[in-house]
């Protein structure tokens, strides 16, 4: 079997094992309480129900878009943002020396910090919660542009200098190549801070999302339903950073997978 389709069937594997063990230990040994963690056929019947009659103000569908969209416009601004310092003060010790007081300040801040913050300022709609996804996907983005810069080789930066490569074509040919791998690692791990950061700003008055399912389902004591909310974020969050992944291997064809 080829070796992606061995990883796609072990995969489908154990995710049969776990529903089949949870099937086991809720619904015929009784071992863990349906009323502290519902069985695979009270999700299924708390997916039936908001798939077609909704709930929290929304169809499943509605709630997934909603989060997919603040955390897509979050996590770009924020990133776009990001990896520019980053390469800039990787680059240059002017900038560093200019930038990295500022953001030594602002990196121990936890994301979740910002969100009293950023009710005050913006209220309670998506321009505060896409503030603070930005904060929560902003400081991974930098550190591993500045690390990507730090980790090229001394004679890449020794040879551009002698054939006078300077300016955009500096940043195009030498920064960013050399930087890549490391830029994408940035990028995984500020999605997947954007995610956590957006669920927890979601609990927060918000309209619609799937951090809203979670909190309403909190409120009815409906345990079903919060586990159709974070499988929803899962699933959202897995298919994101595939395709984060396909846009890396598109990008860096030579890199070993």
């Amino acid at each position: 079997m080829p070796r992606p389709l061995a990883g796609v069937a072990g995969t489908i594997g154990a995710l049969i094992a776990v529903v089949l063990l949870w099937h086991l230990l809720t619904a015929v040994l009784g071992v863990i309480s349906a009323a502290r963690f519902p069985t695979p056929q009270d999700v299924a019947a708390a997916l039936q129900q908001i798939l077609v009659d909704g709930y929290s103000n929304g169809r499943l569908h509605e709630h997934v878009l909603r989060s997919v969209l603040l955390v897509s416009m979050g996590f770009a601004v924020a990133s776009a943002i990001g990896v520019v310092i980053g390469l800039a003060m990787g680059a240059s010790r002017t900038v560093e020396a200019l930038v990295n007081p500022v953001f030594l300040l602002l990196r121990p801040i936890p994301p979740l910090a910002w969100i009293p913050l950023a009710i005050v300022w913006l209220g309670l709609g998506d321009a505060a919660k896409m503030m603070v996804i930005f904060f929560a996907a902003f400081v991974p983005s930098v550190i591993n542009s500045y690390a990507g810069v730090r980790q090229i080789d001394k004679p890449i930066f020794e040879a551009a200098a002698m054939l006078d490569v300077k300016g955009w074509r500096y940043w195009r040919e030498v920064l960013i190549p050399g930087a890549l791998p490391s830029i994408f690692t940035g990028l995984r791990l500020s999605l997947q801070a954007s995610w956590t950061t957006l669920v927890a700003a979601e609990l927060v008055g918000a309209v619609a999302g799937l951090g809203q399912i979670l909190n309403q389902a909190a409120q009815d004591i409906y345990p079903a339903m919060i586990l159709v909310g974070m499988i929803a974020v899962a699933v959202c969050g897995w298919l994101m950073t595939l395709g984060l992944g396909w846009l890396e291997r598109r990008v860096m064809p030579w890199k070993v997978q």
